[in-house]
C-alpha cells in the first residue's frame, strides 16, 4: 500500500493517493534526515520491493541495505553506497537536480533524479530507460553501420575497373566515380552532383577524350533509352576512333544508370584472334575453315545467276624437299609459294592454305572452262620456276584439281570434294599438270573409300587370306618354294585384285599390320609342309620405314616353330631408291636372322646391278615381262641369258617368273635358271590346295630337265 500523505481533510489524502498512482514512474519523498515520508506503487515495483517491507519512518540505510539484498545495485556494499548517496544529498540545497543512472536485479536501468523542496525534504523519481538506452544504442549502431555501408559501397564504386555515373531525369549528374572522371580526363568542377551532361560531353570534344561525333544525337539517344526503361548494352564509336561499351539501366521516376568502358584494346584483340583462327600461321593465308566460309558465301549466290571455280593446288614433291633440304628450308618453300600464288592469282582470286602442302583458289566470276584452264596454266608456270634460299635452287611441281560452280556442285563440300577428286586424277595420271573435275571420278573415288573402310575391317572380318603359287625346282622338278599372295574377298564389291588394293594399303599406311599379318599366317601355314619347302612374302617398302620389321619377322618365326632358312623375304628395286643406306642396314638385319633375302622383279629398275653389288641377295627373281615373245625375239632371250649367267656368276638363285607355255619353260631351262614360277604349273591356290601340290608327280612330269 501506498502510505497516504498526511492532510487536513480525509479528501485531501485520497486525491493526493491517486494522484501519486498516476505517476508513470516510481516516486518517493525522503526527509531531510533521510526517512522515508512517502512512496508510490511504481517505486516498489520497479525495485521489487514487497509492500509490507517499506514502511514510513525507514531510514535510508535500511531501505539501500534491502535493495541490496533483492539484487539490486550488483557488485555494491550498502554501507558503501548509503555513504555515497547520502554525501551526494546531503544539505538544504534548494532547486539543486542531481540524476543518477542505477541497475536493479533484472538488469534493468533506471534513472532517479533527487530534487530537494524546502519544508518537505528531497523528491525522488525513479524511471525505468532501459528501452530507452536500448534505442538509442541502437540508433547510435544503426548510425555506424551505415557510415560503414557507405563507406564499403564508396570503395566498392571507385574501385571497379569501368566508370559509372548516375543521372536524373533532367540529365544533371547525380554521382560518379573516380574512374569516371579519368576516363574522360574530368576537371573536379564537371564531376559535382548537378553538372549538366551536355557540358560533360562539350568538354569531351573539347579534350578530344572519347567525345560523341554528335552530341544532339547522342543525348537524343541516351533519352531514348531513358524513356524504353529497359536495360540497354551498346557500343559506341567516338570521335577519336575508340569504341565504348555501355550498359545503361534506367530508373523508375527518371532517371539512368550508366557504366563506360573503353574496348578499343579488346576489340582489336578480339580481332587479332580471330585472325589467329581463321588464318595460316606459317603463311598468313586464310585457313581451311576460313576458305569453306568464303565458298559457302559464293554459292549463297548462285541462286543470282552467278559463277565461280575452286582450284586446289598441291605440290607434287615438297616432301621430298622437305626431308632433303630441312623443314626451316620447306618452311621458307610454302611461304614463298603463298606469295608467288597471291601476286599470281592478283585480283581474279582468293589464295588459301589448306594445310601440308595443299592449297586452295577461289575464282569468282571465272567459270569458262578455257578461263579455268588458263589461270591454272598460269598457276603451274607462276610455281615452275625455281625458288632460291641460299645455296642452290629449290624446284618444284605442282597438281591442279578443278571443279566448276554450279555444274560441278552448289555447296562447299560437294565443290571442294569434287575439286579433290580432280587432283587426284591429275597426280595419278601425270603429275605436274592439271585436271577437270568428271562425273566418272565420283564412282571411282567411292570406291576407293570403300576399300579404305573395308581393309581397316577386313582382317576382324576374315575376309583375307593368303594363296601360295608354287616354284619349281628346274632341275628336278620338285616343288621347292611357294609365294605367299594376298586375297581379299570382299563383301559388297567380291574379290579384289591385289594390284587394287595393294597401293590403297599402302596410301593409308594399313600395309604394315596387313604385311605383318602375311608373314605371320605364312610362316605358321608353312610350318605345316615338307621339310625341304620353303615360303617367300613379299615386303612394301613401307615396313621398312616403319619400327618393328624385325620384331615382327623374328616373333612370327618363333610362334610358328619354322625354321629361319624356310622363310623367304621378297623386296622390289624400289625401296632402295629411297634411303638406301638405312633399309640395306635393315635388310643385313634381317639376314642376321638367317632368312633368304630376294630381289624380286629384276630387270625392270634404273640401275639393278647397283643393287646387286649393295647388297649380296639369295636370289633375284627375273620379271614376267621378258617372256613376252621371247621365243620370237632373240633380244629378249639375249637379255634372259645374260641376266641368269650374271646371278649364276654373283651365286645366286634365278627364278623367271611368268612361264605359261612349255616352249617357254624350255627356253629358260636351257638358259641355266635355277627355279621356275607360272601358271604352266600352277596358278596361286589355297593353303590346302597347295599342300597336295608338294611331291605331286604331276608337276615333275611337267618339267623339262635340261640336258646334257
Amino acid at each position: 500500500m501506498v502510505q497516504e500523505a498526511k492532510a487536513e481533510r480525509p479528501g485531501d489524502a485520497l486525491l493526493l493517493n491517486a494522484a501519486l498512482e498516476t505517476i508513470p514512474f516510481g516516486f518517493c519523498v525522503w526527509s531531510s534526515d533521510f526517512t522515508l515520508v512517502m512512496w508510490n506503487r511504481h517505486y516498489l515495483d520497479i525495485y521489487g520491493f514487497p509492500a509490507r517491507a517499506i514502511r514510513q519512518g525507514m531510514s535510508l540505510f535500511e531501505v539501500v541495505e534491502l535493495s541490496c539484498r533483492l539484487g539490486n545495485h550488483p557488485d555494491t556494499d550498502p554501507k558503501g553506497f548509503f555513504e555515497a548517496y547520502a554525501a551526494e544529498l546531503t544539505g538544504n540545497r534548494s532547486g539543486l537536480r542531481v540524476v543518477n543512472l542505477e541497475e536493479t536485479a533484472g538488469g534493468r536501468t533506471l534513472e532517479t533524479s533527487h530534487v530537494y523542496a524546502p519544508g518537505l525534504g528531497w523528491v525522488v523519481t525513479h524511471e525505468d530507460v532501459t528501452d530507452e538506452i536500448a534505442r538509442a544504442d541502437m540508433m547510435a549502431e544503426s548510425k555506424r553501420e551505415l557510415a560503414r555501408q557507405y563507406g564499403l559501397l564508396d570503395a566498392a564504386i571507385n574501385n571497379i575497373s569501368h566508370g559509372l555515373s548516375m543521372f536524373d531525369k533532367d540529365f544533371r549528374l547525380m554521382a560518379s566515380n573516380a574512374e569516371f572522371a579519368r576516363m574522360y580526363a574530368l576537371p573536379p568542377e564537371l564531376t559535382r552532383p548537378g553538372t549538366a551532361f551536355r557540358d560533360i560531353l562539350e568538354y569531351r570534344r573539347k579534350v578530344g577524350r572519347h567525345a560523341p561525333e554528335d552530341i544532339d544525337a547522342y543525348i537524343a539517344e541516351r533519352r531514348r533509352v531513358m524513356r524504353n526503361g529497359r536495360f540497354v548494352n551498346e557500343i559506341a564509336k567516338m570521335a577519336d576512333g575508340t569504341y565504348i561499351s555501355f550498359r545503361h539501366q534506367p530508373l523508375e521516376g527518371g532517371g539512368m544508370v550508366t557504366t563506360h568502358e573503353d574496348i578499343t584494346g579488346q576489340l582489336a584483340t578480339e580481332a587479332q584472334m580471330r585472325h589467329l583462327a581463321t588464318h595460316d600461321a606459317l603463311t598468313d593465308l586464310p585457313n581451311r575453315a576460313l576458305f569453306r566460309e568464303d565458298v559457302e558465301q559464293s554459292c549463297a549466290g548462285l541462286g543470282s545467276g552467278r559463277s565461280f571455280s575452286l582450284l586446289l593446288v598441291n605440290l607434287d614433291n615438297f616432301k621430298f624437299v622437305n626431308d632433303s633440304e630441312g623443314h626451316e628450308t620447306g618452311d621458307k618453300v610454302l611461304q614463298a609459294v603463298a606469295s608467288r600464288l597471291k601476286e599470281t592469282v592478283g585480283g581474279e582470286g582468293l589464295v588459301a592454305r589448306l594445310g601440308g602442302d595443299e592449297f586452295a583458289v577461289l575464282a569468282p566470276g571465272i567459270s569458262d572452262p578455257a578461263a579455268v584452264a588458263d589461270l591454272a596454266r598460269t598457276i603451274l608456270t607462276g610455281l615452275d620456276a625455281p625458288f632460291r634460299f641460299g645455296r642452290k635452287p629449290v624446284r618444284l611441281r605442282a597438281s591442279v584439281g578443278m571443279a566448276v560452280a554450279p555444274g560441278d556442285g552448289q555447296n562447299a563440300d560437294t565443290l571442294m570434294s569434287n575439286a579433290d577428286l580432280a587432283l587426284i586424277k591429275a597426280k595419278e595420271e601425270e603429275p605436274g599438270t592439271y585436271r577437270f573435275f568428271e562425273s566418272g571420278m565420283d564412282a571411282k573415288f567411292r570406291r576407293r573409300r570403300l576399300l579404305e573402310t573395308g581393309l581397316r575391317d577386313a582382317l576382324s572380318n576374315k575376309e583375307l587370306a593368303l594363296h601360295f603359287q608354287p616354284l619349281i625346282s628346274a632341275l628336278t622338278g620338285a616343288v621347292v618354294c611357294a609365294e605367299a599372295l594376298l586375297r581379299w574377298d570382299h563383301p559388297e564389291l567380291g574379290s579384289i585384285a591385289p594390284a587394287e588394293f595393294i597401293p590403297v594399303a599402302e596410301d593409308t599406311g594399313l600395309i604394315v599390320p596387313l604385311g605383318a599379318w602375311v608373314i605371320e599366317t605364312a610362316c605358321h601355314t608353312a610350318a605345316g609342309w615338307a621339310e625341304d619347302v620353303k615360303v617367300a612374302v613379299n615386303l612394301s617398302p613401307l615396313q621398312f620405314t616403319r619400327a618393328g620389321l624385325l620384331e615382327t619377322v623374328w616373333g612370327a618365326l618363333m610362334a610358328s616353330g619354322l625354321s629361319a632358312g624356310r622363310l623367304e623375304l621378297e623386296i622390289t628395286e624400289s625401296l632402295l631408291l629411297k634411303d638406301s643406306a638405312a633399309n640395306i642396314e635393315m635388310l643385313h638385319a634381317l639376314r642376321g636372322l638367317g632368312v633368304g633375302i630376294a630381289l624380286d622383279d629384276f630387270g625392270t629398275g634404273y640401275s639393278s646391278l647397283s643393287y646387286l653389288r649393295a647388297f649380296p641377295f639369295d636370289k633375284i627373281k627375273i620379271d614376267r615381262s621378258f617372256m613376252t615373245d621371247i621365243a620370237a625375239r632373240p633380244e629378249n632371250r639375249a637379255i634372259l641369258a645374260a641376266m641368269i649367267g650374271l646371278g649364276k656368276s654373283l651365286g645366286m638363285e634365278t627364278v623367271v617368273e611368268g612361264i605359261e607355255t612349255a616352249e617357254q619353260l624350255s627356253i629358260v631351262t636351257r638358259e641355266g635358271c635355277s627355279q621356275i614360277q607360272g601358271f604352266y604349273y600352277s596358278p596361286p591356290v589355297d593353303a590346302e590346295t597347295f599342300a597336295g601340290l608338294i611331291g605331286a608327280d604331276g608337276l615333275r612330269l611337267r618339267s623339262v630337265r635340261r640336258s646334257g
